[in-house]
């Protein structure tokens, strides 16, 4: 017996497929695990369909899947989640927004980027790196996670405070202004 998934599971793959490959690239620092573990993931979330769209935030739901199962890739390689210091210190040197590139180089040339970035609380990581390093809107970003733009303007301001205190630097005031879009 075979059970067609719904349409809106194919609009939900085709929107957020891409993503959370780049995400778990990042994390895994491996293409091809990255492919497999974003398809199983996805293979489950069709599993969990009907199930999931009764949650009334099911991007958030899905994403915590995704990251659940990250964190458990990383466990089994011996790993901590956000390690990979090589493939982020690369894509924020190419993909930082323009208005920070300088200050992140900075950061990263004076007392390491990515150990400060590693350090942040969870949310505020994951805005950092869909941001700033896959270079999402925050629109966009807000989708993927599952919360609210004004969640994810915040959560990047807080990180890049934290990141200016961590690293002794000042953080230039209109430096929020690119959150606005």
């Amino acid at each position: 017996m075979t059970t067609e998934l719904p349409t809106a599971f194919w609009g939900f793959h085709n929107l957020y497929y891409r993503p959370y490959l780049e995400y778990a690239h990042i994390q895994l620092g491996d293409q091809r695990s990255a492919g497999e573990l974003v398809h199983t993931t996805f293979m489950d979330l069709a599993l969990r369909w009907p199930d999931m769209m009764e949650d009334a935030n099911h991007e958030a739901y899905a994403w915590a899947l995704l990251r659940e199962r990250i964190a458990d890739e990383l466990r089994l390689q011996g790993r901590a989640p956000a390690t990979v210091e090589t493939a982020v210190f690369a894509r924020v040197n190419r993909a930082a927004l323009e208005s920070v590139r300088d200050q992140l180089a900075d950061m990263e040339s004076a007392l390491g980027l990515y150990a400060a970035i590693s350090r942040l609380p969870e949310r505020q990581f994951d805005v950092m790196v869909l941001r700033y390093v896959l270079g999402y809107t925050s629109e966009h970003t807000a989708h993927i996670l599952g919360v609210t733009e004004a969640t994810v303007r915040s959560q990047a301001r807080h990180a890049k405070r934290k990141l200016a205190k961590d690293l002794d630097l000042t953080l230039d005031p209109t430096a929020d202004r690119d959150d606005a879009e």
